[in-house]
C-alpha cells in the first residue's frame, strides 16, 4: 500500500514542526514538504504533487482560500496528478 503524500502549509514554523512531528506516528503518511505562504504552495503542489494539502487559511500574501481555489482550478479531481 503506498503512503498518502502530505504537504503542509503555514506561515509559522513552530505549526509546521508539530504537524510534522504528529504525521511522524503514522506509517502510512509521509509529509512531502512545506510552505509558507499560499503561492509557494501552488509552486509545491505542481512540484511534489501531494495527496492531500493541510493549509492555513490567515497567511501574508495569496492567504490560503485563495491558494486553494487556483489549486482545485488547476487539479479538478482526486487522482489526477497520477
Amino acid at each position: 500500500m503506498s503512503k498518502i503524500r502530505v504537504l503542509l502549509v503555514d506561515d509559522h514554523a513552530i505549526l509546521i514542526a508539530g504537524l510534522r512531528a504528529l504525521l511522524s506516528y503514522y506509517d502510512d503518511v509521509d509529509v512531502v514538504g512545506e510552505a509558507q505562504d499560499g503561492q509557494e504552495a501552488l509552486s509545491r503542489v505542481a512540484e511534489l504533487q501531494p495527496d492531500v494539502v493541510l493549509m492555513d487559511i490567515a497567511m501574508p500574501g495569496m492567504n490560503g482560500i485563495t491558494a486553494t481555489r487556483f489549486i482545485r482550478r488547476s487539479i479538478p479531481k482526486p487522482g489526477s496528478l497520477s
